[in-house]
């Protein structure tokens, strides 16, 4: 019996069913599986005539990782809220913690999120 290889569409096609969070599995996985980095290469261009300087870069983009849960059907909800996932995947997320709910969101709305998980009686870390 002969494998079928999967064309470039199968792949696409397959991709556009996934959920945020299996995509963002699927990326990890294939960033450990071939050893490399979603991340786009960041390359500063030397300015003329400036001295070398070192700056902090200030970080605009946030991770909100759900770490503990005391009450799941309010947290349930607020995960269904944020994400926009259904029931089964949602509770996926309440019963294996720690596990990231929203990435790359800004300071501000990483903030209203972790008071929403507060609120609803859970604690969350913003990375």
């Amino acid at each position: 019996m002969t494998e079928k290889k999967l064309s470039v569409e199968d792949i696409v096609s397959a991709i556009e069913k996934l959920t945020v969070l299996e995509l963002a599995e699927l990326v990890k996985a294939l960033e450990d599986k071939f050893g490399v980095s979603a991340a786009a290469p960041v390359v500063a261009a030397p300015v003329a005539g400036a001295a070398p300087a070192q700056e902090v870069e200030e970080k605009t983009s946030f991770d909100v990782v759900l770490t503990e849960v005391s009450n799941k059907i309010q947290a349930l909800k607020v995960v269904r809220e944020i994400t926009g996932l259904g029931l089964k995947e949602a509770k996926e997320i309440i019963d294996n913690l720690p596990k990231t709910v929203k990435e790359g969101v800004s300071k501000e709305e990483a903030e209203e999120i972790k008071k929403k998980f507060e609120s609803a009686g859970a604690k969350v870390e913003i990375k």
